[in-house]
């Protein structure tokens, strides 16, 4: 276990002898690292969003295909301002010497992204599923893959916490 060495903070993320200061700017850094591997990807399916409703198969798409269509096309909007947020508030607190508030946010901001992510990737392959196969298949796919993000994205650090908690 780490400790820093400044005013007893027993701080698990902390690294021998860094200091508060220290670690805040390493942890922005982090953060900063974190969203410029998943930003791209959900510009990339933001872009791909954007052309569907533009090809000539878009005429043949059920009401439910197009509701489907608009809750991934809104959740991937979503995402992309949460994640690109973190930004703007470092920009707008820029010199105000509080980058532990700054990081606490972008890291919050950065887990409400990420949920809009896993909606709007969830809505594509309901859609692309719903409009290749059947209903059932494409429910039944959402669904396997929803828990995949559950338990991958979110369930297995939730029971890190936990089980650091008992600690």
């Amino acid at each position: 276990m780490y400790v820093a060495r400044v005013n007893g903070d027993n701080d698990r993320s902390a690294r021998p002898r860094e200091s508060p200061k220290e670690r805040h700017d390493r942890e922005l850094i982090e953060l900063l690292n974190e969203l410029r591997v998943a930003l791209p990807g959900v510009q990339v399916l933001f872009a791909f969003l954007l052309a569907v409703p533009f090809a000539q198969g878009w005429r043949r798409v059920t009401g439910f295909q197009k509701d489907v269509f608009f809750v991934a096309f809104i959740a991937t909007a979503v995402s992309s301002a949460l994640m690109i947020a973190p930004s703007s508030y470092h920009r707008l607190l820029w010199r105000r010497e509080d980058k532990q508030h700054i990081v606490e946010m972008g890291n919050r901001l950065m887990i409400a992204g990420l949920f809009a992510l896993a909606v709007a990737i969830e809505a594509v392959v309901l859609l692309v599923a719903d409009y290749l196969f059947s209903r059932t298949t494409a429910i039944v796919t959402t669904i396997c893959l929803g828990l995949v993000f559950v338990v991958f994205w979110y369930g297995l650090a939730l029971r890190a916490r936990l089980r650091d908690g008992r600690r």
